[in-house]
């Protein structure tokens, strides 16, 4: 997926960038208005992310125009203005979402997301399946190969998440965020314990490796 995020704070674009990378997708940053429109209305992306108060030109104006111009690519809007009426301005103006600040990134990746496969909505899916691995969602078991494997509520979580995203480098942030709650870093080794036993279990005994490091990058979950 390719990004545009126009966000006036040089951390926060920074950190924007380095996580949807992280996450496999694209991210251009435009540092200002003006700047932005010039790369939303001439280029091909496949959402916008846009902060509401940006020098030289805001957020609004920027998506209203696009807008006014046929430009129909989904937009969520960034802003630390909350109230109902902040985000129903937001969203008449042309805005797909709105994400009111701090968020978490979890959150904006999951929604940017959600803007992008907007039009394909499928069922949720209760039960996960990669090559011989199962999980049920619903009667909270797993098996591999027909065999059940017994999981502690944590470990059961992390492979629910891992399942979920089979086959994309899913990063240590994306854990913290979404299986601990954690929107830090800890400092502690408590991913690597957890993966280490999860691997133990969903691997002990069978022929082929299912949980893999991507050195660098995080851990996928996939068939080979």
């Amino acid at each position: 997926m390719k990004i545009l995020v126009i966000e006036d704070d040089h951390e926060a674009a920074s950190f924007l960038k380095k996580a949807f990378s992280e996450a496999g997708h694209i991210a251009d940053v435009a540092p200002d208005g003006e700047t932005g429109f010039a790369l939303a209305d001439g280029g091909s992306y496949d959402v916008f992310v846009i902060d509401r108060m940006l020098p030289r030109r805001d957020g609004l104006s920027i998506i209203a125009e696009l807008r006014s111009k046929g430009n129909a690519t989904p937009a969520l809007i960034l802003s630390a203005l909350g109230e109902v009426d902040d985000r129903v301005t937001g969203l008449r103006a042309g805005g797909d979402d709105y994400l009111t600040k701090p968020y978490a990134f979890s959150e904006l990746l999951a929604r940017v997301e959600v803007l992008k496969r907007r039009g394909g909505a499928k069922d949720v899916e209760t039960v996960y399946r990669v090559g011989d691995l199962e999980l049920d969602r619903l009667s909270h078991t797993v098996r591999r190969d027909g065999q059940e494997i017994v999981l502690q509520p944590r470990e059961f979580r992390l492979l629910e998440y891992l399942m979920r995203h089979a086959g994309q480098v899913v990063t240590r942030t994306m854990l913290l965020e979404n299986v601990w709650d954690y929107h830090f870093d800890p400092q502690t080794n408590v991913i690597d314990v957890h993966i280490s036993r999860l691997r133990g279990k969903i691997e002990k005994g069978f022929d082929k490796p299912v949980l893999h490091t991507v050195r660098g990058a995080g851990y996928m979950l996939r068939a080979d």
